[in-house]
């Protein structure tokens, strides 16, 4: 009974830990459409009455230019190092944001630093679908995440044995996909495994 519960509440933890991203992102920019709407209601006023939802559109066109801008500004030397001081001081003392922030950098095929190589880790007598996070420099080991299905934002650490981590050259987002649907598409993984040995 103890096992049913431990299972019931890691999902709920797992669920949330997807959920509450994509729900404080849409509240944040449903606010900022909010506010801007507000802003611009004046000018709004000047469009003809045939445009429909003039400020709201005017308001999201806002809010996108502003996207792009500091999006632009972030690919230059000087918005990355903002960002890299940003992230170190404030962001990455947000529990779970650092794993977040890999996980769609790989999802986008953007890597900043050390890749998340997609692979098969020997679990309890089991194959799983696994990524790994570093190769270890004494024994020739590995830092393996193993991902708990359906989320991939939460899971659990291994440091493993060479012999038992089976690297797979699939792209990340084939990885994920096979983890993010109850293991649907993992036999293209182990084919990927059989087909590296071959």
């Amino acid at each position: 009974m103890k096992r049913f519960w431990d299972s019931v509440v890691r999902a709920i933890v797992s669920g949330v830990l997807v959920v509450l991203p994509v729900y404080l992102a849409a509240l944040l920019v449903l606010r900022l459409l909010q506010s801007l709407a507000g802003l611009v209601q004046p000018i709004a006023g000047l469009l003809p009455d045939w445009l429909p939802a003039g400020g709201n559109l005017l308001a999201l066109l806002i809010l996108l230019t502003f996207c792009f801008l500091i999006g632009a500004a972030m690919r230059t030397p000087t918005g990355q190092a903002v960002r890299e001081r940003l992230e170190s001081s404030v962001f990455e003392k947000i529990p779970g944001y650092s794993l977040f922030r890999a996980l769609t950098r790989q999802v986008a095929g953007v890597s900043y630093g050390s890749v998340w190589k997609p692979c098969l880790a020997e679990i309890e007598e089991a194959l799983v679908p696994a990524f790994i996070i570093e190769e270890l420099d004494d024994d020739g080991g590995y830092t393996v995440f193993v991902p708990s299905v359906p989320t991939p934002l939460a899971g659990a650490v291994y440091i493993l044995t060479r012999e038992r981590v089976h690297p797979l050259d699939v792209p990340f987002a084939q990885a994920i996909k096979a983890v993010a649907r109850w293991g649907s598409g993992s036999k293209e993984l182990v084919a990927a495994m059989k087909a590296q040995k071959a």
